[in-house]
C-alpha cells in the first residue's frame, strides 16, 4: 500500500488554519456588506472621543486580573507584576495573530520570565493558568445562562447551544487536567523515542520534570488554584463592561446582567473556534445571533464586534512592543537552574 510523505500530514495542518483564517475574513466582509458598510461606519463615528474609553478602560482591568492570576499559577514568589503583566500581553498577541490554536503564545510567556522562573516553572505555570482560564469561563457561561433564562426561553436555539458548549467544555477541562494529572509531557516523551524521534535525554528529564511540576501544584497548592479560578471568573465578568459601554454610547441602552449573559455566550464561541485566529468571522457571526436573541438586533451584534476588533489591534501592538521590549532588555539575573 503506498504511503503519504513523512510531511504531508503536518504540511496539512499548517495549511488548514490560516484557510480558516482566510475564511472567517471573508465572512466578516460578507457582514459587512449585509448589514451596509455605512451602517457600521456610522456606529464606529457614533462613538467619536469615547471610542479611546472603550480601548483603555475594560481590558485594562481585565488584562490586570488575568497577570494576577498567572501569578498565583508559580510556585515562586518575587515575580515582578509588571514584567508578567507584559509577558502577558506578549503572548496573546501572539495568540490573535498566528494560527496556533490559541496556544501559540503560551511558551512565549514562559520564555520571556526566564530570568525571574526557570523554563520549567515557566511552562508549567502557563499550562496551569490556561487550565484556570478555562474553568473561569465555564463558570461564567454558567453564570450567563442562568441571567439569560430570565430573558428568553431554554427553548431558544442559542441557549441550547451555549449549554451544548458548556457540557463540552466541561468535559474538556477535566480531561486536560487529567492528562496533565498522568505525566503526559513525560509519556509523550517516551513514546516519540520509541520511534526514534525522542526529545533527547537531557529533553526527557525535563518533560519529566514538568510533570513534576504540575502534580506539585495540583496536589499541594490547591488555594492558589482556587485563587487563579475566582481571578479569571472575576476578569471575565468585568469584560462585560465593555458591551455595557459600547451599547449605551451607541445609544441602545443594555442593562449589566444582560451585558454579562451576551458576554459569556461570546466566550463560548471564542472557546469553540479556539482553531481560528481571534476568531475572526465566528465571533461576529455567533454575536449577530447573540445580540438577536436578546432582541438588539444583528446590526448592533456587528458593529460592537468590529469595535471590540479595533481594541483587540490596539493591545496587540502594544503586546508585540512589550514582547520586543522584554526580549531586549538585559537579564537582572542568571536563569535559575531547572530540577
Amino acid at each position: 500500500m503506498p504511503r503519504l510523505p513523512a510531511d504531508r500530514g503536518p504540511a496539512l495542518v499548517r495549511m488548514f488554519r490560516p484557510l480558516l483564517l482566510l475564511a472567517g475574513v471573508a465572512f466578516i466582509a460578507y457582514l459587512v456588506y449585509e448589514v451596509g458598510p455605512a451602517t457600521v461606519w456610522d456606529s464606529v463615528r457614533t462613538l467619536s472621543w469615547r471610542l479611546l474609553l472603550v480601548l483603555c478602560f475594560p481590558y485594562t482591568l481585565t488584562t490586570t486580573l488575568d497577570t494576577l492570576a498567572w501569578r498565583c499559577a508559580f510556585r515562586g514568589r518575587g515575580l515582578p507584576f509588571w514584567t508578567l503583566w507584559g509577558a502577558r500581553l506578549a503572548g496573546e498577541a501572539v495568540n490573535a495573530t498566528t494560527p496556533t490554536a490559541s496556544v501559540g503564545g503560551e511558551p512565549v510567556k514562559a520564555y520571556l520570565m526566564r530570568p525571574w522562573a526557570s523554563l520549567q516553572d515557566g511552562l508549567a505555570s502557563v499550562i496551569v493558568d490556561k487550565t484556570t482560564i478555562v474553568v473561569g469561563q465555564g463558570l461564567f457561561l454558567v453564570l450567563g445562562l442562568l441571567v439569560a433564562t430570565t430573558r428568553m426561553p431554554v427553548s431558544n436555539p442559542v441557549m441550547t447551544a451555549m449549554l451544548v458548549l458548556l457540557a463540552v467544555e466541561t468535559a474538556a477541562v477535566g480531561g486536560f487536567v487529567f492528562v496533565q494529572l498522568q505525566g503526559a509531557a513525560g509519556r509523550g516523551g517516551r513514546l516519540l523515542g520509541r520511534f526514534g524521534m525522542g526529545p533527547g535525554e537531557r529533553g526527557q528529564e525535563r518533560l519529566d520534570g514538568l510533570d513534576r511540576a504540575l502534580a506539585i501544584f495540583y496536589r499541594h497548592h490547591r488555594r492558589r488554584l482556587l485563587a487563579g479560578i475566582l481571578l479569571h471568573f472575576m476578569a471575565w465578568t468585568v469584560g462585560s463592561l465593555e458591551i455595557y459601554l459600547v451599547l449605551s454610547f451607541l445609544g441602545l441602552p443594555v442593562s449589566l446582567p444582560t451585558a454579562v449573559a451576551i458576554e459569556a455566550f461570546g466566550t463560548a464561541i471564542k472557546f469553540a473556534s479556539f482553531m481560528i485566529p481571534a476568531s475572526l468571522g465566528a465571533l461576529e457571526g455567533g454575536n449577530v445571533a447573540i445580540f438577536a436573541a436578546f432582541g438588539l438586533g444583528g446590526v448592533a451584534g456587528l458593529s460592537y464586534t468590529l469595535i471590540r476588533r479595533l481594541r483587540e489591534a490596539a493591545w496587540i501592538g502594544l503586546g508585540l512592543a512589550a514582547m520586543a521590549l522584554l526580549s531586549a532588555r538585559p537579564a537582572p539575573g542568571v536563569e535559575r537552574s531547572e530540577t
